[in-house]
């Protein structure tokens, strides 16, 4: 075929009679070998098949979950139980990617931090080297007999009455005053108290008897005192009977009773001070008229 200006066109595809040109083989692809490798040839079967498969899963992630791996490693070989390294390497790496988003786990469920883990938490933003430090720095100042001694007790008192209200006050300086109160629950009766069931719990005077302002907030005020570890929900009875005679003539108690169906149980109790609910009375709240505590009742 000739065109029009009489060239022949340059063949486009193989021509007949000559061989055709050698295509180049194609490149074989090569993996790309990790920067950061795990060796586990030391750990047991089951801790090295745990390791190696967290550190595939986690290994796509930021600089501080690379560091699991060797984290993990270091801990099995120190004898660290394999359970107990794995729990704590999936909060790590759940920290971490909370962290990597801007954001704060604070919802039902939340765990702490591991402590083997040198991370700023809620304690002040110390780290635990620095923690460290000032548990010797107190180890040292116990040692140093030459010290004056502290006249400002102990250093939670500060932080306690700043979470106590004014009540709260009362019915703590009631306790030291006046010693243990009644309490008392009302319960459904049943045949060696098998399936009772409980009605209305820690039924009591305390409100009245230390003139709260707020009566309605008494079980609330007895359950941050609680907390704070300055008052006792105890099993054991006041020393005079009678004393409980008083709170079950009262209303709520009778309703209770009435709920409870025409064969109710009454559970004696009391509500006191702990030990160092008696120290934090004694040495932070003012006795309206000067007396000593009476001495704690001696259980049974």
């Amino acid at each position: 075929m000739v065109t029009s200006n009489g060239n022949q066109p340059e063949p486009t595809g193989p021509v007949p009679g000559q061989p055709r040109p050698e295509q180049a083989p194609p490149q074989e692809l090569v993996p790309v070998e990790p920067t950061a490798r795990l060796e586990v040839a030391e750990v047991p079967g089951l801790l090295r098949l745990t390791l190696t498969t967290a550190w595939r899963a986690v290994a796509w992630t930021t600089g501080t979950v690379l560091q699991t791996g060797t984290g993990m490693l270091d801990r099995a070989l120190n004898g660290d139980p394999p359970v107990v390294i794995v729990r704590d390497t999936l909060e790590e790496v759940r920290g971490a990617l909370i962290a990597v988003l801007g954001g704060y786990d604070t919802g039902y469920g939340a765990r702490p931090i591991p402590p083997h883990r040198q991370v700023r938490a809620t304690n002040g933003g110390a780290t635990l080297a620095e923690l460290r430090a000032r548990g010797a720095a107190l180890l040292e100042r116990s040692a140093d007999v030459s010290a004056a001694a502290e006249d400002a007790g102990h250093p939670a008192y500060a932080r306690m009455l700043s979470e106590i209200t004014p009540d709260e006050a009362r019915i703590l300086r009631l306790l030291y005053q006046a010693g243990p109160q009644p309490a008392l629950d009302v319960r459904t009766y049943r045949p060696l108290g098998i399936g009772s069931e409980l009605v209305s719990g820690g039924l009591n005077m305390i409100g009245e008897n230390a003139g709260l302002r707020r009566m309605d907030r008494i079980n609330p005020y007895l359950t941050n005192l609680n907390r704070q570890g300055l008052i006792d929900f105890s099993k054991e009875q006041v020393e005079d009977p009678g004393r409980y005679q008083l709170i079950e003539a009262q209303p709520n108690v009778a309703a209770a009773r009435h709920q409870a169906g025409h064969a109710s149980r009454i559970v004696y109790r009391s509500i006191r001070l702990t030990t160092f609910g008696r120290d934090f009375c004694r040495d932070i709240l003012p006795s309206s008229n000067g007396s000593s505590p009476p001495p704690e009742p001696t259980p049974g």
